[in-house]
């Protein structure tokens, strides 16, 4: 069984990442980007996907939060795209709802080696411990775009923007835990003989 694992260095003028990525672990998370919130978005998603996940970023955060949002869900989205390599033998199509109290979450994955994402969180707040909301829907756009996968998320209901919001990143974690599921074959799960 071959190892599922990537190490992605971003070094831009705007921020410096490097990730560690299994996807095939425990659910650990040790993350860093100066935006504690996201911090705790992308912990969660990695302990709900059951991924071992080391990120760390150090951010123009002087600047605002916009390069960080989307830098960090560059860098992951572009190990999960390394670690799955030629998609042989997974799943490939994940979904999951997601509830937390009042909120519930929908997400849908297609690791289809194309890049769409439509997100719908209708939050509220301007911002979520200092990571600027109207950020959140363009980290998983991000974050599509770099692993190559096609993804909607929806927020079904909810009031609390923290609940709404985490919701979101569980169920997203519980359709990538199904999509890159190994399904027992050996082939690219595709007509077209690649993804």
């Amino acid at each position: 069984m071959s190892v599922r694992e990537a190490q992605i260095n971003r070094r831009t003028n705007e921020t410096e990442i490097e990730v560690s990525l299994s996807l095939d672990g425990a659910g650990r998370g040790d993350v860093e980007t100066g935006l504690p919130f996201l911090d705790h978005m992308i912990v969660t998603l990695a302990r709900h996907a059951r991924f071992d996940l080391t990120l760390a970023c150090r951010g123009d955060l002087a600047v605002d939060d916009h390069h960080t949002s989307e830098d960090c869900a560059l860098a992951l989205g572009a190990a999960v795209d390394q670690a799955l390599g030629e998609r042989r033998g997974i799943a490939r199509f994940g979904h999951a709802y997601a509830p937390l109290d009042e909120a519930l979450a929908r997400a849908t994955i297609d690791l289809s080696g194309r890049p769409y994402s439509v997100v719908y969180l209708g939050l509220a707040r301007d911002d979520l411990g200092g990571w600027a909301v109207e950020n959140i829907g363009h980290f998983f756009q991000s974050f599509a775009t770099a692993a190559r996968a096609t993804l909607h998320v929806e927020l079904v209901r909810g009031v609390n923007d923290h609940h709404r919001t985490e919701a979101a990143f569980k169920s997203l974690a519980l359709a990538l835990r199904q999509a890159v599921a190994r399904d027992g074959g050996a082939d690219v799960p595709s007509t077209k003989g690649a993804l």
